[in-house]
């Protein structure tokens, strides 16, 4: 006699079943020779037998090869009761029906044996229709959990974002002599890495080598994560270097690891010893130089990635549109947005959200407003993009209406809602509705307030020179204002000529923020409009010592795919005479409309009047508009990007030369969006 099991397949044959059982052993017998016939009721009864059946261990009488006749002295003895009812956890629909297999489970009597405490257990942690309190409750009940179940507990509070219980579980399973294998050590470096816990990891390192377990791929991988994005990027090139067999993933945790430190020049020599690439390599090359601001380059990786064959998932797609959405490249946006089309992605609301926000930040409502129906499934996140995208673009009251719209849907607004509902009353000077919304916060939906919030109060009232009230409310706030506040409080003091207030938020600006550039600049700006130089001077010293450089005003236009950079005074493109001829021309025409310059706004100590003009008349803006000119058709929008503040001379240029050669001049500065058209701004002047 020989224990074993049997492979059965079915047809049906008129209201009978009939189970052929043919052999996975050449013990067992031929399958023309049993053809046992089942009267059931259905398929379902079939399958429960099935189930009965495969859940035994059978005996069966060894036949030799040659026996051609029938076998009638078949038995079949059970010797363990079947496990039925753990296959009726993977029908479970909700946490209710979980919890009346676990009752059959205890009545039944099977909550004894360990192998089913265990795969219960993982259900309860795992699935998304589980509880990790009742996994928890399994395994406290079992006397001698297996390593399983403890790995179950462990994954399951790793999946519901409980790095440290997952470490806990670890110090309760060793106390009670549990040994622990590979898998407890992927969950548990992987804890390490969410906390973050190096020393922890460290630790673990010790006892995964005294176990002999350095060589599973699966560990090896997860340590150089952890040394590698906990700053031990050393740590992680000797595990990588020692390692037998580098698999893809190895070499992507090494490569995450340097992007992870900033380290481009280490980054890039791996990347081009791989001898194997996937897109999550590609992604990392992508997004390292997204966040190292250095967008043309994970354009030029992407562009470089399409030339290796290898396909964009949504990761990519997203990190794109945040460079795209930086350069304000909206003809390379919209290759992305056909990209999506094309190949039938799915907007959800990551990808969604990011192509919203890359056509708002290039001045393109039309397309946000596009990208915003074609997401289907919207969270918050997708309005407060759309809601963002309109408060920056101009549209204030249409910001509010969306708000309103997405109120009556049922969305609930976060915090960042609000602070982007803020920022549209800023902008569009809608004081009483941007007190309306900040008391709703608290009032309506309990949010309270943060610095944010209170920081967009002060530039509401800042912009309409309401500073008593700006004082009331610094005053009222139950935490200490920040350089962004002092920062808004002090444009607005000189938008407003306030100097006395000015100086003194300049002075806390300083002191918050030292190493920023924007803090001195400011109120030198500030000392120059009060003709006061020698404070000016005063504090240009004060940054060349402390080391601090202002970047120059840069201005940026996309041709024809290719982004083109202006500096003030710029003679370094190639089609520079035309664009100086086209400057010329603007001016002539600008002086016959009735422009005059605001020399004001040459902010250096400089007495001779034709030099301010002359300094005035080549900022970068003017130049890449000046290029826009030369290089479009009569009538097309002109899009530039700026990455400082405009000034007031170009902002009152840009709606003259909107209105002399009949075209839309979308500017994006570093606080808002400009669109000029027929001699106006969507800003109405108030920015």
């Amino acid at each position: 006699m020989i224990v074993g099991c049997i492979f059965a397949t079915c047809r049906r044959s008129n209201d009978h079943w009939i189970i052929s059982c043919s052999s996975v052993q050449r013990a067992f017998w031929p399958a023309s020779l049993v053809k046992p016939e089942i009267h059931s009721r259905g398929l379902l009864l079939f399958l429960d037998l099935l189930i009965q059946i495969i859940s035994m261990s059978l005996t069966i009488p060894t036949i030799p090869a040659t026996h051609t006749e029938p076998i009638t002295n078949l038995t079949i003895t059970k010797k363990t009761k079947p496990n039925t009812n753990l296959s009726l956890l993977h029908l479970c629909n909700n946490l209710r029906e979980a919890t009346q297999v676990h009752a059959l489970i205890i009545k039944s009597s099977q909550i004894t044996d360990t192998y089913s405490a265990s795969r219960l257990a993982e259900f309860y942690a795992i699935s998304d229709n589980g509880s990790l309190k009742y996994a928890q409750k399994v395994l406290d009940s079992v006397q001698e959990p297996y390593t399983f179940l403890w790995n179950a507990v462990i994954r399951g509070n790793l999946i519901k974002h409980n790095p440290l219980k997952t470490i806990l579980l670890y110090d309760r399973m060793l106390r009670q002599s549990v040994e622990p294998d590979h898998f407890t050590f992927t969950s548990l470096l992987k804890a390490c890495t969410q906390l973050p816990a190096p020393a922890i990891g460290k630790q673990l390192h010790s006892q995964i080598v005294k176990l002999g377990l350095e060589y599973s791929p699966f560990i090896r991988n997860k340590l150089i994560h952890l040394y590698a994005v906990s700053g031990s990027i050393s740590d992680a090139r000797k595990l990588f270097d020692s390692s037998t067999e580098l698999d893809i993933v190895t070499w992507n945790s090494m490569l995450e690891g340097y992007a992870d430190n900033t380290d481009g020049d280490a980054l890039h020599q791996l990347f081009d010893k791989m001898p194997h690439r996937d897109v999550v390599s590609w992604n990392t090359m992508i997004a390292f130089y997204v966040q190292v601001s250095d967008f043309k380059q994970a354009i030029a990786i992407f562009r470089r990635m399409q030339e290796n064959g290898e396909r964009p998932n949504r990761v990519t797609l997203i990190s794109l549109l945040s460079a795209v959405s930086y350069l304000g490249a909206l003809a390379q946006g919209r290759w992305i947005h056909a990209y999506i089309d094309k190949h039938g992605i799915e907007l959800d609301q990551n990808l969604g959200s990011a192509l919203i926000n890359m056509y708002a930040k290039c001045g393109c409502l039309e397309g946000a407003v596009q990208a915003f129906r074609q997401t289907i499934q919207k969270n918050v996140d997708t309005w407060n993009a759309m809601i963002t995208g309109l408060a920056t673009n101009g549209q204030s009251l249409k910001a509010l209406r969306l708000f309103s719209e997405m109120e009556c849907l049922g969305v609930s607004p976060n915090a960042i809602t609000f602070v982007s509902v803020l920022n549209a009353c800023s902008h569009g000077g809608l004081v009483e509705e941007g007190v309306k919304h900040f008391k709703m916060m608290s009032q309506k939906y309990g949010i309270e307030p943060d610095v944010t919030h209170y920081g967009c109060m002060v530039d509401l009232f800042g912009r309409a020179g309401l500073f008593d009230k700006i004082e009331e409310i610094i005053g009222a706030m139950p935490m200490k204002p920040d350089a962004v506040m002092w920062k808004a409080l002090l444009g607005a003091c000189r938008i407003h000529g306030n100097l006395e207030m000015g100086q003194q938020a300049g002075h806390q600006l300083i002191e918050l923020a030292p190493n920023d550039h924007a803090s001195y600049v400011l109120l030198s700006n500030l000392y120059a409009i009060d003709d006061k130089w020698d404070a000016v001077h005063r504090l240009r010293r004060m940054m060349r010592e402390r080391g601090i450089r202002k970047p120059p005003g840069c201005s940026s236009i996309e041709m024809d795919g290719v982004v083109h950079e202006f500096v003030v005074g710029d003679t370094t493109h190639s089609r520079k005479k035309e664009m100086y001829e086209m400057l010329d021309e603007m001016e002539e025409r600008l002086m016959l409309a009735g422009y005059k310059p605001d020399t004001g706004q040459v902010l250096l100590h400089i007495d001779d009047e034709e030099t301010k003009q002359t300094s005035l008349g080549h900022h970068s803006e003017k130049l890449a508009v000046a290029f826009g000119f030369i290089s479009t058709n009569p009538g097309t929008t002109i899009r530039v990007v700026k990455n400082l503040r405009v000034c007031t001379d170009c902002h009152s240029t840009m709606k003259l030369l909107s209105k002399i050669y009949g075209r839309d001049i979308i500017v994006r500065d570093s606080n808002r969006f400009h669109h000029f058209r027929d001699g106006s701004c969507s800003c109405l002047d108030y920015w």
